[in-house]
């Protein structure tokens, strides 16, 4: 029987039923009498100075309402995650840096009117050489994209003396790896609507960050934050890529400019044009280990090609940085991660944040070392696996919740019954093969303060107001955390509304990304009901003549503790004494409803309230040597994939992945479940398909039907098996799980093809023009 009445419980979305029968309000659904549309000029050159931008033409189309130029633009004329370094126009005189940097708006009467008058405007832009590749980006005689050069950040991290210990090696692993660009593929493009009432200017936007949003709308605007108002519309997700700006400070701009309301609605290929990408890396890896299989040392050097402006370039190789090791302790580390601009399309964040991309070249080294020990890819793991006790590359002590072996041997066991084929079986010219991959993640953001507040009302009736400022974009948050509020008052899921994301009326809780949802703003809000509750236990000893700590909450009232049965029977006979006495039953074994003690809270002036926040414990890095406390708790998961590699045409079907990823306490496992298969999912994509292809700056990928992404015939079967590794400073012992999904799926199928065919792939994705592109170098070899 389960200790809890809510959590742990596989409840319906607080949502689910408005987006099934289509009435969820997108940003796109929004409409307002009197609307203008919006459209932006952006530069066709990956790198130049903007000489002039002659509107004339434009302006004098019939139904233009307005064109807005870089001077036009009050306040900082930036934006960024982390720096900012990004336009939001460029002005004459200074730098493109790629192409699709804004150069002009356009808000006219109907969106074709403002789409023809994009093409009246003409820009004189001087053409300056570019830079693509990151590595000659990094040379002293690159093109500079910013006057201190093109490499933005180096993260290093160092732990004991990697050179020596390589010399106690028994076995070394070395190798570079290749991962490509990739589109986040939401359903829902960027969107906005921007209205004026009186003067405060509200924007509803798709978007993971509203507090974010109004801060550099602000800014740019030169307005205080107070006039100005961001609400999230409905979101069609997001995946990190809804992080950074985009229609927002240019809808606030002609809004304010024409005090009407204005809508921006990009199309799909405006979209993939110009949304932030997963960083393509180039990683190079050198792993040792003694005989029996003992990690001893790292070496590593990881390249991040940012592209023309940082969004969470410095943040995201951070994070790869942290995570090079895999979820291994390893004594003695040397890694070096560099953050490079380039004229290329920016990267910035992408569920994973910067893990997959280590995954992938950790987890083929663990098999490729196991190989050459003799030993299994499981039992390589198995001996490497951090626990309680370790000490990370960071030299971060993990002292409980650490997960891994237990997804090791929960995914074995199950993939033992689930997976059907022998390793390199097949039939003809179709080989199978079984691959295994781990990962660890750490929940939050790297090092830095990331805290998350909270309102909670317990009104009159025995309901509960939640006002959160997380941005729930599909993840299922405002249901987790009607979970975490309904049961610490006792009471069911459809007496707690969720107002989210409302900068409004609802306090910041940062961003919805880094998988920090469910435990920093599920904390928020546990601390938020705990401070309200206190109020109703206080009069609840007062009503049953007990100190507060005797009093404990059950399912719509409150009752005086009980611990055993004979406590329980010493309770029953003290109540018998008193009615046999004349006296009403009061003390141990009473409870009183929530309703009266609610009332009774009114008639003696209380409210109900409570407010509450929560920042996880980490510390920043050493700038040297990378050491510190970056993530307060992680995440830990191990997958299994069956593939079968059709040799004669190179195609690659993966038949089933075993996923099991410790979460700490799912709250909502149906939910988790979900995670667990779309995760899985996106790393297919990650895998075989998905890769923006670009030449001289240019996406030639710029719309789904080149940018191919699996279909629901391409995914195979997922088996979803969770494990609870109690985080004990987690919202009833939860971490987090969206992020994580994703990351070892690319990896466990890499090495499910090696064991199929014989073929070691170190660059993704495995097209099958590389597949057959290997095995053709094999055949000429023989």
């Amino acid at each position: 029987m389960s200790e809890y009445r809510m959590i742990g419980q596989s409840v319906k979305k607080l949502d689910a039923v408005a987006k099934v029968l289509g009435k969820a309000q997108f940003a796109a659904d929004i409409y307002f009498d009197g609307m203008l549309y919006a459209k932006v000029l952006r530069s066709t050159v990956p790198h130049g100075i903007l000489r002039s931008v002659d509107v004339s033409k434009a302006e004098a189309m019939p139904g233009v309402v307005v064109i807005l130029t870089g001077k036009d633009v009050p306040g900082s004329n930036s934006t960024g995650m982390i720096v900012k370094d990004e336009p939001v126009l460029v002005k004459n005189g200074e730098k493109i840096r790629k192409i699709g940097d804004p150069l002009a708006l356009i808000a006219a009467e109907t969106e074709a009117m403002a789409e023809k008058a994009l093409e009246l405007i003409e820009a004189d832009i001087e053409v300056l050489p570019p830079v693509f590749d990151p590595v000659a980006a990094m040379e002293d005689s690159a093109p500079k994209l910013y006057a201190k050069g093109n490499v933005l950040a180096v993260r290093k991290i160092r732990k004991g003396d990697a050179a020596a210990a390589f010399q106690r090696c028994s076995v070394v692993v070395e190798q570079e790896y290749r991962t490509q660009m990739v589109e986040h593929g939401y359903i829902e493009p960027e969107a906005g609507v921007a209205k004026l009432d009186g003067e405060v200017l509200t924007i509803w936007v798709s978007t993971q960050n509203t507090h974010f949003d109004a801060k550099e709308v602000a800014r740019n605007l030169k307005v205080g934050l107070d006039k100005v108002r961001v609400i999230q519309a409905a979101t069609g997700g997001g995946f990190g890529g809804k992080l950074d700006i985009s229609v927002q400070v240019h809808l606030g701009l002609l809004a304010m400019k024409t005090r009407r309301a204005v809508k921006l609605v990009y199309s799909r290929t405006e979209s993939i044009i110009n949304s932030a990408k997963r960083h393509p890396c180039i990683i190079k890896m050198k792993t040792g280990a003694n005989a029996e299989g003992k990690l001893l040392a790292m070496e590593c050097s990881i390249i991040g090609d940012t592209g023309a402006y940082a969004s969470y370039g410095p943040g995201t190789l951070t994070r790869t940085a942290v995570h090079a090791t895999g979820p291994y302790e390893i004594e003695h580390v040397a890694i070096d991660a560099y953050t490079v601009y380039t004229n290329n399309p920016t990267a910035g964040a992408m569920r994973g944040f910067g893990v997959p991309q280590a995954a992938f070249a950790h987890e083929t080294q663990m098999d490729m070392l196991a190989e050459k020990i003799g030993i299994s890819p499981l039992d390589i793991r198995l001996r490497n696996a951090l626990r309680a006790g370790s000490v990370t590359a960071t030299g971060a002590l993990l002292k409980s919740s650490v997960g891994i072996i237990p997804t090791l041997e929960k995914t074995a066991t199950a993939a033992k019954t689930i997976m059907l084929s022998e390793s390199a079986v097949g039939k003809n010219a179709k080989k199978r093969g079984i691959g295994i991959s781990s990962m660890w993640y750490g929940i939050g953001n790297t090092g830095l303060p990331n805290p998350a507040g909270a309102y909670v009302n317990l009104l009159d009736d025995g309901t509960v107001l939640i006002l959160t400022g997380c941005a729930d974009i599909g993840q299922g948050s405002d249901t987790t955390l009607a979970q975490i509020a309904a049961e610490e008052f006792g009471i069911d899921m459809e007496d707690v509304r969720v107002v989210s994301a409302d900068t409004g009326i609802t306090p910041d809780a940062g961003a919805s990304s880094a998988s920090r949802q469910t435990y920093i703003s599920g904390n928020a809000v546990q601390l938020a009901a705990r401070e309200a509750k206190k109020v109703l236990l206080e009069t609840a000893a007062t009503m049953l003549g007990v100190a507060p700590d005797e009093v404990v909450i059950g399912y719509k009232e409150l009752s005086v503790r009980t611990t055993s049965a004979q406590s329980q029977f010493l309770t029953d006979c003290l109540s018998e004494c008193r009615l046999d006495l004349g006296m009403a039953p009061k003390g141990k074994g009473q409870s009183v409803s929530l309703a009266d003690c609610l009332a009774e809270c009114r008639a003696k002036g209380k409210l109900t309230l409570g407010h509450g926040w929560f920042n996880p414990d980490t510390t920043g890095l050493d700038p040297e040597t990378g050491q510190g406390k970056p993530y307060a708790t992680y995440a830990f998961a191990t997958q299994i994939a069956e593939v079968e590699v059709d040799t004669e045409s190179g195609e690659i079907e993966v038949l089933r992945i075993v996923a099991t990823h410790d979460v700490g306490k799912a709250i909502n496992p149906v939910n988790v479940e979900g995670q667990i298969e779309g995760g899985c999912t996106m790393g297919l994509g990650y895998a075989l398909t998905e890769e923006i292809k670009v030449k001289e700056g240019k996406i030639l990928t710029k719309n789904l039907a080149t940018y191919l992404m699996p279909t629901a015939m391409d995914v195979p079967e997922v088996h979803p098996f969770i494990v609870e590794e109690r985080e004990e400073t987690g919202p009833f012992g939860a971490k987090g799980v969206g992020e994580p999904t994703l990351i070892p799926t690319a990896a466990a199928i890499a090495n499910a093809v090696y064991d199929a065919i014989g073929v070691r792939f170190t660059e993704l994705p495995l097209t099958p023009e590389r597949v057959l592109a290997k095995l053709q170098e094999i055949q000429n070899a023989v």
